[in-house]
């Protein structure tokens, strides 16, 4: 319940930011006289970062890796539903990436069609400034990265599963501020894939987490099988004892 609060807080957060986006601070500051909300605000990051080309190629290609981890998931998942002969019987958490990894793109091909903001500057080869808003790199590196580490320790050991947290965690944080420092996109860009990311990686847990509870059948055995090893304990020990159970 906890996570599913999460996921819509965080989405009404980046609702409120769209709305926002088209009422506060609006200001024509981008090339082509594009205008973006916050105006202010995103103007001095920008003039503080500048372009950083360099950073932008990084984040592209950690967006390549995040893409290829999309495509390692899919081959497994394909392989069990081969050898397992039916796509319901696919691990949860692996159907469960596949799902967000959807979203993902539906929210991408949205926002292309339907622009919040514009790019603060032309890219290379471009005549005319390019949708930015939310930032797509830091979305895929958020949602494809973070929703990794939340399922690494039932696939990995954990030492490993430890490791690849780590360097999940890093890899996040560096595109997040790569993107940034690259200059290729508005603060409030970064914000908004931020807040996107976060309500989609709250879902995906809710999901992930509603497979880890025992069914009632399940438990029951369990507890009978506990029971049965308990008596069986008992009995040991009164045979141990020169105690005859009566019949």
């Amino acid at each position: 319940m906890k996570k599913l609060l999460g996921a819509i807080i965080f989405g009404g957060l980046f609702a409120g930011l769209i709305y926002m986006l088209g009422v506060y601070d609006v200001a024509a500051i981008g090339p082509a006289g594009t205008e973006v909300g916050f105006s202010h605000f995103n103007q001095f990051v920008h003039e503080l970062t500048g372009v950083n080309m360099l950073w932008y190629d990084i984040t592209d290609y950690i967006g390549y890796a995040a893409i290829g981890v999309c495509v390692i998931f899919a081959v497994v998942g394909f392989v069990q539903m081969i050898k397992r002969r039916s796509l319901v019987k696919v691990d949860r958490e692996i159907l469960s990436l596949g799902l967000l990894f959807a979203v993902v793109i539906g929210c991408y091909v949205f926002f292309e069609k339907y622009i919040i903001n514009y790019r603060p500057v032309l890219m290379p080869g471009e005549e005319m400034p390019e949708a930015s808003f939310p930032s797509s790199h830091t979305m895929l590196a958020m949602t494809v990265f973070i929703a990794v580490m939340i399922i690494s320790d039932r696939y990995l050991s954990s030492g490993l599963g430890s490791l690849v947290r780590l360097i999940c965690f890093l890899t996040v944080l560096v595109t997040i501020g790569g993107r940034l420092y690259s200059g290729v996109h508005w603060t409030t860009d970064i914000i908004g894939a931020i807040l996107l990311s976060t309500a989609l990686l709250f879902l995906f847990s809710a999901i992930v987490s509603a497979g880890d509870k025992k069914k009632p059948g399940a438990k029951l055995a369990s507890e009978l099988e506990s029971e049965a090893s308990r008596s069986k304990r008992e009995a040991s020990q009164g045979r141990t004892n020169g105690y005859k159970p009566k019949h």
